[in-house]
Parts: structure tokens; sequence; C-alpha cells
């Protein structure tokens, strides 16, 4: 039997792989494995970027393994793990650059687990779908986030419906960021993980730190709390090296070297 999570690292770029035949569905024991996964990336900083893929072509990943659910006859047994199901939307502190690499059918919680990344690159063949109300379940995460990413009613009829929308469309409503071949896919993200593996790791701290603060803020609040510095890593990227590289290196006329501190 294959490793249920599998991780290959490049310098600063670790690649997580979920591979649970024959649909990559979720359960309480993977979810747990995966939120330990990610928290130790979170934890490592030499570590600055995370893929998200899956095993096979025809699931990215089914989501909740709802077989499981009934085979121990556990419905509200929920132990997902310290960064809640599939260890990553609500895995606290993690600021560093997360991207999907979705390849088949994203359902459910495989589509929410698509949706804690930052970045989403898919193949054409690729859909989405939250079903979950086929099933009597609520789509936790997708009814919180979905809504404040796409035009509300687009949010709502695939939460009501739980109809099938493919890439192109995803794509439409800017899910996505881009739609690729599948023999072109993996090359694409690994493509945009080196970029970002290059770039200054304290600032994508500050920004992702930023972005979440003012998500339940007011514009102007959310200003404040970061011009008097009240976000930890907007105090550390102020007080850094980093801060004064990119500086010194454009007077240089070089590329800046981002030590992360």
């Amino acid at each position: 039997m294959p490793d249920v999570i599998t991780t290959r690292r490049e310098g600063a770029i670790l690649e997580v792989t979920l591979n649970r035949p024959k649909a990559n569905a979720i359960d309480n024991k993977t979810s747990r494995l995966m939120g330990d996964t990610f928290k130790a990336f979170r934890d490592q900083p030499e570590l600055r970027v995370a893929i998200v893929k899956t095993a096979g072509d025809k699931f990215f990943c089914a989501g909740w393994d709802l077989k499981s659910v009934a085979a121990t006859d556990e419905p509200g047994s929920n132990d997902y793990g310290i960064g809640g199901f599939g260890g990553l939307q609500e895995l606290r502190g993690l600021n560093k650059p997360v991207i999907a690499c979705v390849n088949g059918m994203a359902v459910g919680g495989g589509f929410e687990l698509a949706l804690s990344c930052d970045l989403i690159y898919t193949s054409d063949h690729s859909s989405f779908a939250l079903p979950e109300i086929r099933a009597g379940v609520l789509a936790d995460a997708a009814s919180i986030k979905l809504p404040k990413r796409i035009p509300y009613h687009i949010a709502m009829e695939l939460l009501l419906t739980g109809r099938w929308m493919d890439a192109a469309e995803a794509h439409r409503w800017g899910i996505v960021n881009e739609v690729l071949p599948k023999e072109k896919l993996e090359e694409r993200v690994w493509e945009i993980a080196r970029l970002l593996a290059s770039g200054p790791p304290l600032v994508f701290a500050a920004i992702k730190e930023t972005v979440r603060v003012a998500e339940t803020l007011t514009f102007q609040d959310a200003m404040n709390r970061v011009s008097r510095r009240q976000l930890a890593a907007v105090e550390t990227l102020s007080c850094s090296e980093d801060r004064l590289e990119g500086p010194r290196a454009f007077a240089e006329k070089r590329d800046p070297v981002w030590k992360g501190r």
C-alpha cells in the first residue's frame, strides 16, 4: 500500500501529495496526517512555498470520506486535526504561499481544500462541485468563503443546487488562476512555486497576515493596524534585514538576496 501522504522537497519548495485511491477522499486519520504535514511546513523557516496535489487523473479529491463515516457510525466525530479538514483551512499562522495543483474532480471538501490555498492551477478536464446538499451536510468552509470570492448568486447556486462547474467556468469567475492541458499543469505550478521561492518571504508573510486580518475589518481599521505595526508579520518585516535589502539591491543594480530575517 502506498503512503497516503508523501512529500517531495526541492530547495525551499515542499510538494505534498495525497494518494488515497480511488477518489482521494479524506477521513479523519488522513486529515490529521495532512495537518501535521502542513504544520511542519509552517514551522520550518527554510521552507517557503508548498504545492498541494493528489495522485491520479480522475479525482483531485472527493472530499469527506462518507463511507468511512458510515462504517464507523460516528457522524459527530470529526477529529480533523490541527489544521481542520484537510490540514489547511483552519491552520493558524500559515504565512507562506500554498499552491493547489488541481487535476480531476474537486468535490465537496476537495473543492474546499483547493479554496484553502492561495493560488489554484487546474487541468482543463477538471471540474468542481459542492454536493453536500444531497447528503444533508453543510459545506461549511465553502459557505463562508465562496460568497466573498465570486458573485453572491453564483456562489449560492453552487451551494444550493450542488451543480457541477467545469474548469473554464471556474476560471471565468476567478476561482482558479489558470486552466492548462494536463501535461502542462505540473510544469506551470512548479514554475510559479520557484518564482515565489525566490521572493521575499517576510513580505509574503506580511501580505498573508494583512489579508487574513483585513477580512473582518473596515478598510480604515485594517490600515490603522498595519500603519501602527500591530500585526506580528508586519512588525517583523519592518525591523528586518530584508526590509533594507530591496532598496540596496536596487541602488547597486543587482538582484536582491532575501534571507528571511
